[in-house]
């Protein structure tokens, strides 16, 4: 099983004031062709080696292409097989590959495909279309009882020539082998949504929102771990700091006490022409903002999540916000709880050499950070390990789509295989090596 701790994160102590670009501990990064194709996507370190799963345009299961743009993505074990779930970030069925064909809105051609893997040999055994009709899948997240939440990043509805309205989250268990019923979410809020991390001790799911002025939220279940009963939507805030703004003026390593403010409406019928509904009404409570939240991962009692674009220099910051629980006795009632923590900016980024807006996060097997780049530049995988150390692990080298982001990176159950997204070119790698070397 991965190991997703981040205890090392916890102290805090080692961080540096702010982090180190240092050389790939795996050595220096060459241009390597796949396994399976005489075609180079990637620099990799010495000993590594990758294969490609999928590329848009390969025929599935039921003999449709396979859709473009790959972006958020999770890997599941089920029974003897491994998964992997994943979005497709597709506004309309103009951009669709396979137009039509609809379990929510059959004029938007985003939505979910499951690869099955060979475990052993890295291959494709088959894969299918598991969620249609919904639109601009960007990020998401699983849940411990073996699903995957895909978010909408988008909050179009009939006003834009739908048929439905957009902007929630949808539930894709790993163990379905067809198209499943889409089911939106709306008590997970109606907002240009980009990432979802649930802590396994809760059943509490975490929301980020891609936006300029953006909120952390989360969602407090009625019923732990089951989504579709409903419950509370939050928004972080930072005690004592109604007007807090975590993109510029935050220092590395300072603990932040916060707590959560309710969303009174987290389904707005303004929604479609304010994005920002749900946003307004946490922020005038108190809540706090960032810019452009993206990336979110849980591990060990934290839930790490991505800035893309925050800090001094607008290129990147990545967060940690540690829950704790705190319970009491109410009179005359069961045992309640009120959960809080705190917040820490885990890296501010001040150079392109150290990270240029980073997406995408997962915790690696070893308890290190791995983020993905995405920017117009040069595309990145890198690492960031608990002392502070930022070095690159792959550099997206595909001619003609060197700006193609990384997404969607995650480790298979036993650690072994990364799987990661180059999304506008359309490729779901696998990629494996010497990873006891370093610190993913």
């Amino acid at each position: 099983m991965i190991r997703t701790t981040a205890a090392a994160f916890a102290g805090l102590t080692a961080l540096r004031a702010r982090a180190d670009s240092v050389p790939s501990p795996y050595g220096a990064l060459t241009p390597r062709a796949a396994e399976n194709a005489n075609e180079f996507f990637l620099a990799l370190p010495p000993d590594f080696r990758y294969t490609i799963l999928s590329r848009a345009g390969d025929l599935m299961e039921d003999g449709t292409p396979s859709p473009r743009f790959p972006d958020g993505m999770a890997a599941f074990g089920v029974g003897s097989e491994l998964r992997l779930v994943r979005n497709h970030e597709i506004l309309d069925v103009t951009l669709a590959l396979v137009p039509g064909r609809s379990s929510y809105d059959a004029l938007a051609g985003g939505g979910t495909t499951t690869i099955v893997v060979d475990p052993r040999w890295r291959v494709p055994l088959r894969q299918f279309v598991s969620l249609s009709g919904t639109s601009t899948n960007c990020a998401g997240g699983p849940t411990p009882w073996g699903s995957w939440i895909t978010c909408e990043e988008t909050t179009r509805g009939e006003g834009d020539g739908f048929t439905r309205s957009h902007g929630y989250c949808f539930e894709v268990p790993a163990a379905a082998d067809t198209l499943v019923p889409a089911l939106p979410l709306p008590h997970l809020g109606r907002f240009v949504h980009e990432a979802a991390a649930v802590d396994p001790r809760t059943g509490i799911l975490y929301l980020t929102e891609d936006q300029e002025q953006a909120g952390l939220y989360r969602c407090v279940p009625n019923r732990p771990f089951e989504l579709a009963s409903g419950g509370r939507l939050q928004m972080l805030a930072v005690r004592d700091l109604a007007a807090f703004d975590g993109a510029q003026g935050q220092t590395v390593g300072t603990r932040l006490p916060v707590s959560w403010v309710e969303i009174a409406d987290p389904d707005p019928s303004d929604a479609e022409t304010n994005p920002g509904a749900v946003f307004a009404q946490g922020r005038a409570r108190g809540g706090a903002q960032f810019r452009r939240l993206e990336g979110a991962w849980f591990g060990n009692g934290s839930l790490f999540f991505v800035s893309t674009t925050g800090g001094a220099n607008a290129i990147g910051q990545v967060w940690q916000y540690r829950a704790r629980i705190a319970r009491r006795r109410a009179v005359g009632a069961q045992q309640s709880g009120s959960w809080d923590g705190d917040l820490t900016l885990l890296f501010e980024s001040h150079s392109a050499e150290e990270a240029r807006m980073p997406d995408n996060v997962t915790i690696t097997p070893r308890g290190s950070l791995l983020l993905c780049e995405d920017n117009m530049v040069a595309n990145h995988l890198h690492g960031l390990t608990p002392h502070g150390d930022v070095f690159p692990f792959a550099r997206n080298i595909l001619r003609g789509n060197e700006e193609s982001e990384f997404a969607g990176a995650t480790f298979s159950p036993d650690g072994e295989t990364l799987f990661v997204n180059l999304q506008r070119a359309g490729v779901t790698l696998a990629i494996w090596g010497p990873w006891q070397r370093g610190p993913l």
